[in-house]
């Protein structure tokens, strides 16, 4: 899955066409799909000739970034719908919309805001990265065991690797930190991917559950969260070092249709450091594989979000 190594590389387009069948007939859902990787993600889906539903928190921006698509690809088929992942009632609204779907895109995301909170009160890193993708995963199971190939694409970050838990703290009401929050909500997007692969797997459910990352990608991600410095320092290196956002897209546009993709893998680039690259297999923080820790994020994020997910461990 990932190119030579000698030679030239290939470019984005080039590499999915290479790399990734027709998905004609197949029902994508990507959140976050109005900018940045889940735009691109859209955008290559549609090419490929899937129907895409692109949700999005503010419907103004998702209905320009239609016009856009569309005015590039009049044929493909395209829909926006309004999900705002730091509500929970706007979960369970957009999920009993869903008539059917393949293909679950868990791609939105906020990335070291100041504190805030959901509308239920939850750290707002954490509802809106894992607990609100928790909830729309456990609401459309059911539809995506009935669709072909059913799959789950969690898409979390390097950044993964320097997070853990905070259960003494879990909404940084004591101690808040951008970065350690940011971490802590990766690091959880990773343990419940691997827990919802050992859970589909045990009860003999045919939904692969597949992690991706983007390695270090230039998206409104780094400009829409950090504030001051931060803000600033996030500009420079994103000039600098990062490689752009159809790039960033590729781990997890493979993750959501290769065929040779399994089920509890993770897809990263394949670059020095993970930071640039075509996809490839990537391995997780090895505390991300703790079974008991998985167990008690799964419970804790069942009773803070009111949905039961019913897949025996």
């Amino acid at each position: 899955m990932s190119s030579e190594p000698d030679g030239e590389k290939p470019s984005a387009s080039t590499w999915i066409a290479d790399h990734i069948s027709s998905q004609v007939g197949r029902t994508f859902v990507v959140t976050g799909a109005n900018s940045g990787l889940g735009l691109e993600t859209v955008r290559a889906l549609g090419a490929l000739g899937a129907n895409v539903i692109l949700t999005v928190r503010d419907e103004g921006r998702g209905i320009r970034a239609l016009d856009e698509l569309r005015g590039e690809q009049p044929e493909a088929r395209f829909e926006v719908r309004v999900l705002d992942l730091a509500d929970l009632d706007s979960v369970r609204t957009f999920a009993d919309t869903v008539e059917e779907i393949d293909v679950l895109v868990n791609n939105a995301g906020v990335m070291m805001p100041p504190r805030g909170t959901t509308k239920q009160g939850y750290e707002l890193q954490l509802g809106v990265n894992h607990l609100g993708h928790f909830a729309l995963t456990g609401l459309l199971l059911d539809k995506l065991a009935q669709g072909e190939d059913g799959r789950v694409v969690t898409v979390s970050s390097t950044l993964h690797k320097r997070g853990r838990i905070h259960f003494d703290d879990l909404h940084g009401e004591s101690a808040y930190s951008r970065t350690k929050f940011y971490a802590q909500s990766k690091f959880a997007n990773v343990v419940f991917a691997l827990e919802l692969n050992r859970r589909l797997r045990a009860n003999a459910i045919p939904i692969r559950s597949v992690l991706a990352h983007p390695g270090y990608s230039a998206t409104n991600l780094q400009s829409s969260g950090p504030t001051g410095v931060g803000k600033l320092m996030m500009k420079a290196t994103n000039k600098l070092f990062a490689q752009d956002a159809m790039m960033g897209a590729l781990p997890q546009l493979y993750a959501a249709t290769g065929a040779d993709v399994e089920s509890g893998q993770f897809y990263g680039p394949d670059g020095r450091g993970e930071s640039k690259g075509f996809p490839t297999v990537v391995e997780p923080l090895d505390s991300a594989r703790d079974r008991e820790l998985a167990k008690r994020l799964w419970d804790i994020s069942e009773e803070l979000t009111g949905v039961r997910i019913p897949l025996a461990p």
